[in-house]
């Protein structure tokens, strides 16, 4: 009686066995090469976490203590009664207030003039091109030698180019030595939110610029065919597109403008009411010594300037989308 055995064809060598599928093979070499795509920028993120992130931590933890560096050996953990002295000291509580009310003039300031120099742009004229670089000259700036400007060949009490002006405008008037105002001592805060608003107001105008030449043709056409007047086309079609772009401006400039130090410590060294919470800062680390104290005064302007910048991340992310669906 002869016995029939069945063989199963055996596997060629290195196939993969029965637990190695080709959807998990297939997922294996992506993970793989998007590592090995993701390889060269690991150096640039450890350097980053490294510059950023340890300096970070490192302030959170001394804002916990009560640290003078006058008195080294004194040094005791405090808990979080140094944030409560950001928000009870009177200082501190007066920056909060002025970094506000710089921070919003400014922005508020800027956006208005942006969008009028935006409208002027979009319009089709001789030397646009030439007079679109003149208008972003201020914002290549460096903020020290835009401050430094405003300082000393504008604002300047004996030889400065306002008093100048004010002096050939008083003469239309009759008056041939009219007394000659000192800018930056009779109206402190307004003369270093002037200069910010000169140095912002092309940042703002160029967003604005690109959002008023991405609108779409037709749409403004038929508006013109219909009847539409300027302003309704403005008020109707134009302000509900730019809004997104609106909103990215105001929040980019608050970012910026609430960690503003140049203009502060350039023009009035926080003097006179001008000292907003980054100079603030500045005063309690370098002159007072207070390590613990400018450090939680530090962390509160992080994470201020961290919600803000979530807020612009969101709406850079929609203006993307809109983009893409547009397109």
């Amino acid at each position: 009686m002869s016995t029939s055995v069945s063989t199963a064809p055996s596997a060629p060598a290195g196939a993969p066995g029965p637990a190695t599928t080709p959807k998990a093979a297939r997922t294996a070499s992506d993970r793989a090469r998007a590592w090995a795509t993701r390889a060269p920028l690991l150096p640039a993120l450890v350097f980053l976490v490294v510059v950023t992130q340890l300096p970070f931590v490192a302030t959170l933890v001394i804002s916990l203590f009560d640290w003078n560096s006058l008195s080294p050996d004194n040094r005791r953990f405090a808990g979080l009664s140094n944030y409560a002295s950001v928000f009870t000291d009177e200082s501190l509580r007066d920056s909060v207030f002025t970094t506000v009310l710089l921070t919003a003039t400014v922005v508020i300031v800027s956006v208005v003039l942006g969008m009028l120099l935006a409208l002027l742009l979009d319009r089709t004229f001789m030397g646009r091109g030439f007079v679109r670089t003149l208008l972003i000259t201020p914002f290549l700036l460096v903020p020290v030698s835009a401050a430094l400007l405003w300082k000393h060949a504008l604002y300047n009490p004996e030889y400065g180019l306002l008093n100048g002006g004010w002096a050939w405008f008083m003469g239309l008037f009759g008056v041939s030595e009219p007394a000659q105002p000192d800018w930056i001592s009779d109206m402190p805060l307004l003369a270093v939110e002037t200069a910010l608003i000169w140095q912002w107001t092309p940042f703002m105008m160029l967003i604005l610029l690109a959002g008023l030449q991405s609108r779409p043709a037709e749409t403004l056409e038929a508006a013109r065919l219909d009847g539409a007047s300027p302003w309704q086309m403005f008020r109707y079609l134009t302000l509900p597109h730019l809004r997104r772009y609106l909103e990215l401006g105001i929040l980019l400039g608050s970012i910026y403008i609430v960690q503003n130090f140049d203009a502060v410590f350039t023009l009035t060294a926080g003097g006179l009411g001008t000292a907003n919470l980054p100079y603030t800062i500045y005063q309690t680390f370098y002159r007072a010594y207070e390590y613990g104290l400018a450090s939680a005064a530090g962390v509160v302007v992080v994470i201020g300037t961290i919600v803000i910048a979530t807020f612009a991340l969101r709406v850079v992310s929609s203006l993307f989308s809109e983009e893409a669906n547009r397109a």
